[in-house]
């Protein structure tokens, strides 16, 4: 078992990395996190970070491990929307609203650490007061383009209604993303299934087809796409 982190622990120049604090000078970093009311918090995998139903006021940065955003419905089907690694943000626009209740839960995929902040202190201003957080609230925004973005880009992959047609969109848009045939997906079979929005044996199936036809060839995460042809070659 892992030792937790604390605040006295953190390493600034990792979090100057990070989209939230990029541009940010590490020796104000410091200075910003307390006046954010940083407090970390630590989770052993399978554990339940949100559930469904809570308000949040705060957004938390995962400084070591990796959650997963998940909903399930009222039958018990559970689809992965999406998942935060080390140094990505999440619960951020549930944050800034304030008190609208989450439609997802969020799940500690393995042990992790993450670093809550209240967003509040960054979207307001006082009477006389001057915009305290530019460089925040840039970032901010950023990251919420590009959350939309890419919850967009899932709905592309799960529009098609054939199995094959929603793997065939995902891995596309890897094979594109990394401008190679040969790529590593970051979920495993339950949770590409998850993410696709099929069965998990349908899914194993259609794949195991797909690699016998010739069109692919795949080891656990691994995939190489043996048809595809990118701009590059």
């Amino acid at each position: 078992m892992r030792t937790a982190l604390t605040l006295s622990d953190l390493d600034y120049r990792f979090l100057a990395t990070t989209p939230l604090f990029a541009g940010i000078a590490e020796q104000d970093i410091q200075a910003k996190l307390v006046a954010l009311g940083a407090v970390i918090r630590s989770y052993p995998k399978g554990a339940f970070i949100h559930l469904e139903g809570d308000r949040v006021h705060t957004m938390s940065l995962v400084l070591r491990g990796r959650v997963h955003i998940e909903h399930d419905d009222v039958w018990g089907n559970r689809a992965l929307l999406g998942q935060a690694e080390t140094g990505d943000l999440f619960a951020e626009a549930y944050a800034a609203m304030g008190d609208e209740p989450l439609l997802i839960h969020v799940v500690a995929a393995e042990d992790t650490d993450v670093l809550c902040l209240d967003v509040s202190r960054i979207l307001t201003i006082r009477a006389g007061q001057h915009w305290e957080y530019p460089r925040l609230t840039a970032n901010l925004l950023h990251i919420l383009a590009r959350k939309n973005l890419s919850l967009s880009r899932r709905m592309l992959h799960t529009a098609p209604k054939t199995i094959r047609g929603r793997v065939l969109s995902y891995l596309s848009f890897l094979a594109t993303k990394t401008q190679s045939r040969r790529f590593t997906i970051p979920f495993d079979r339950q949770q590409m299934a998850d993410y696709l929005g099929v069965d998990r044996s349908a899914l194993s199936a259609e794949l195991s087809k797909m690699q016998k036809e010739g069109l692919l060839r795949y080891r656990k995460s691994d995939f190489f796409l043996t048809g595809a042809k990118l701009l590059d070659e």
